[in-house]
């Protein structure tokens, strides 16, 4: 049976605004609009504000306003942080976990290099931190590269507990645990994106802690001052006020959240050929993927949208690559039949166990017409 209204489900591809960010943007807009260069009135308004949002998110991430720079997304933080990184050490090699989001991916395409080195992970998708420390020591490594926590399985990666040597910065990839885990303390570049917790798409953040050797790999000025040039002001208050909002609220919002998942989790794995992946204990709150044998990943989504409830497909193959996911490849997890699932900040218990209603029905009837 078909519901009237779509109970979303994907809010680690993107979150729906939080009401903090959709008032603070409209009130912004008004004020934000002139060039924060400029010392005319107006500009002098967009410069409060902008610097009033660096200031909160330094706040929030426990670091200094002079070390946080605002991008237009994640994906570029991630390009600007690790080029950086590597362009000021001299030392093209980046070595990285093998499950990290496609940007660390790119740029290691992109800058090659003879000491590029990608370290496996365990079932559940946690790096071998020994062996990542160890490829860190080989000659011509500039950086490291390791995410804070998957966006594919949720698997929280042991980043404190890597020992890296002197003069190899480490960039951590937060995009996907902000606002929803307490971030690793050991780092030297950090990135996130402000739509995976609230804040409006188009506004990223790149962290660079005080001390490290970083330079701006495109042209501009060095700083992380409007480093990705003119500045969305009011974007960037707006993914301030959510980032507050939703780091206030966390604590309650995490633990109802990890309930519910469990619940997810244990419908999921009830069903007959269904695995599910990432670590079962040390894992975001909130997102939960299961591989789903003789059906489709695609076909359970449009399936599950039919029924009111939107979900992601991990394994989907995108428009461009046509490739399965690498994140479930390396984790020697199915890469076919994937799903991802990920609550909203509002998910009700009863639209959770409306939805394990339906996973079961969906499934049931695919494979029951494929003659399964």
């Amino acid at each position: 049976m078909s519901r009237t209204t779509e109970v979303y489900l994907d809010s680690a591809s993107s979150a729906r605004l939080h009401p903090a960010a959709r008032d603070t943007l409209l009130a912004a807009l008004e004020r934000g609009y002139a060039d924060p260069r400029r010392l005319h009135g107006p500009g002098r308004d967009a410069r409060l504000l902008l610097d009033n949002a660096r200031a909160v998110v330094a706040e929030c991430l426990g670091v200094r306003p002079d070390e946080v720079g605002f991008t237009s997304s994640g994906t570029e933080g991630v390009h600007r942080g690790l080029l950086g990184l590597t362009t000021a050490t001299g030392r093209d090699g980046i070595v990285h976990g093998a499950v990290e989001h496609s940007s660390v991916l790119h740029v290691v395409q992109w800058r090659d290099s003879p000491a590029h080195a990608s370290i496996p992970v365990d079932a559940d998708g946690v790096v071998d931190v020994d062996a990542l420390a160890a490829a860190a020591r080989a000659a011509g490594v500039g950086a490291v590269a390791l995410q804070a926590a998957n966006q594919e399985v949720g698997t929280l990666q042991p980043v404190d507990a890597l020992d890296l040597p002197a003069g190899v910065p480490l960039l951590v990839d937060a995009a996907a645990a902000v606002g929803h885990v307490d971030l690793p303390r050991r780092w030297d570049a950090l990135t996130a994106s402000a739509h995976k917790w609230g804040g409006p798409a188009g506004v990223g953040v790149l962290v660079v802690r005080r001390g490290t050797r970083w330079t701006n790999p495109f042209p501009g000025d060095d700083g992380l001052d409007q480093v990705g040039g003119f500045p969305d002001v009011p974007a960037a208050l707006a993914a301030a006020a959510a980032l507050q909002a939703v780091l206030g609220e966390r604590e309650e919002v995490a633990a109802r959240q990890f309930a519910q998942v469990e619940r997810v989790r244990s419908a999921a794995a009830a069903l007959p050929d269904v695995e599910v992946v990432g670590h079962p204990v040390q894992r975001l709150p909130h997102l939960v993927t299961f591989s789903v044998l003789y059906a489709g990943g695609d076909e359970i989504v449009a399936a599950l949208a039919r029924e009111g409830y939107g979900v992601a497909s991990g394994s989907a193959c995108t428009a461009s690559t046509l490739e399965p996911s690498h994140v479930l490849a390396a984790m020697g997890a199915l890469t076919h039949g994937n799903v991802r699932v990920s609550l909203s900040r509002d998910t009700t218990d009863e639209e959770v166990d409306g939805f394990c209603a339906a996973l079961a029905r969906v499934v049931g009837e695919i494979r029951a017409g494929a003659g399964l």
